[in-house]
């Protein structure tokens, strides 16, 4: 997938832990894809980030072109976003 990484993203990689790598899997092969809000929508997988699981989540607007990813997070509590049924 084609993307462009704004600003804010790459900040909260940073800030966050999460290599660009990271992100990079999940995009090319997500565990699920997710409507989000408007024209964004959630690219997530479950990943082990220095031993530890974790689900990482790409919001990426669809109707940008290239598509371009708005924010990158991870976050322990997989169950609250993970959705056994789609």
């Amino acid at each position: 997938m084609s993307y462009e990484l704004s600003e804010h993203a790459r900040t909260e990689m940073k800030r966050r832990g999460i290599p660009l790598i990271v992100v990079e899997l999940v995009l090319d092969a997500p565990g699920q894809v997710l409507p989000g809000h408007e024209d964004v929508v959630c690219y997530q997988s479950k990943v082990e980030i220095n031993r530890k699981s974790y689900l990482v989540r790409v919001m990426v607007n669809e109707t940008a072109m290239p598509r371009r990813i708005v924010t990158v997070y991870r976050t322990s509590n997989i169950g609250k976003y993970w959705k056994e049924t789609i």
